[in-house]
């Protein structure tokens, strides 16, 4: 089986999951974090819905600098409303459901690298990109999202089975 057949179940599954936390985010708070050095719930939730977005790069190039020397930054995500977050989310999961799918083997055991500044972060597997820091950070943070949504009395979706908020499944 090739190794995107393999990923491909799995990514799926996550996402459905991420979307519906998603679309619970209570957009009349905005600026709500439970914490100082928390992450804003509007810059959390556009966050997750920008994880997606890099796996075209993680497939295509061999490295991704995020403040490249000489160069600008990367600008963060910030969708405004409910309707744009998962327009961002629909539209990234799209584009990286149907690059793992076209991505050989010989292309998903290929090195890759995160750098920061010129220097590396990280270098995996590509295909092990995909899993740790697409698929895993993405679950991270829905988790993180999922607190949020508990500590402001929005109902958590279920995942991995029942919520204490969706008794069924």
């Amino acid at each position: 089986m090739p190794i995107s057949e393999a990923l491909l179940p799995e990514f799926d599954h996550e996402m459905a999951n991420t979307r519906k936390t998603l679309e619970r985010v209570p957009w009349e708070k905005p600026d709500w974090k439970p914490h100082a050095k928390s992450m804003t719930i509007q810059r959390l939730a556009s966050h997750v819905a920008e994880i997606p977005g890099w796996v075209g790069v993680t497939i295509t190039c061999d490295s991704f600098d995020v403040a490249p020397p000489g160069g600008q930054p990367v600008q963060p995500t910030s969708a405004t409303s409910r309707t744009e977050l998962l327009e961002i989310f629909d539209r990234n999961v799209s584009a990286a459901r149907a690059a793992i799918a076209g991505a050989s083997d010989a292309q998903l055991m290929k090195p890759w690298s995160l750098l920061n500044g010129g220097k590396p972060v990280f270098t995996m597997p590509r295909a092990a990109v995909l899993r740790s820091f697409i698929m895993n950070h993405s679950i991270h943070h829905r988790a993180q999202l999922g607190v949020y949504l508990r500590l402001n009395d929005v109902p958590v979706p279920s995942t991995y089975g029942p919520s204490a908020d969706e008794g069924g499944m």
